[in-house]
């Protein structure tokens, strides 16, 4: 087996720049966690399937297990430690704790980066079936949804 050659990429985390050399096949998800040290994108399935790895690239959600570190190269961005630049991020927390969306806490990360891009996108007010559907790529073991569903709908009526 052939050494192969690292990539110098240069990829803003959180309104931070950094440079690294990775290994061309280093997911975005060891990146974060163990070149960086942001252990907030939690690791699943590593299939893409859970949404428990949900990062924001350029504003718009991706599964950190299944991108490539040096897919993001030149690009921005945002775990679930650096969702304070979004103005939706306070009322969702909030929220979330409120309506009891979190249990466990494993998914939660993954639910809070996907509903804030919901929140930052929707341009009318959030029904139940546009937030289940904008959650259904994120699965949660301990809540049964109504929870989460709740927090998302109420951090939507509190921006109304």
């Amino acid at each position: 087996m052939q050494n192969v050659a690292a990539v110098t990429i240069s990829v803003t985390v959180n309104g931070k720049v950094f440079e690294r050399s990775v290994p061309p096949r280093l997911s975005l998800a060891d990146f974060l966690r163990d070149e960086l040290g942001l252990t907030g994108t939690h690791l699943g399935c590593e299939h893409g399937v859970c949404g428990a790895c949900a990062v924001l690239i350029d504003d718009l959600s991706a599964r950190a297990c299944l991108t490539l570190a040096a897919q993001v190269d030149g690009r921005r961005v945002t775990t679930v430690e650096g969702l304070d630049e979004f103005e939706e991020a306070e009322n969702l927390r909030r929220s979330f704790a409120e309506q009891r969306g979190l249990q466990c806490g494993f998914c939660t990360p993954g639910f809070l980066v996907t509903s804030v891009e919901l929140l930052r996108e929707a341009t009318k007010p959030l029904t139940e079936t546009v937030v289940r559907e904008a959650l259904s790529g994120n699965i949660c073991r301990c809540t049964g949804y109504q929870g989460i569903v709740q927090a998302v709908l109420d951090a939507s009526s509190a921006r109304d």
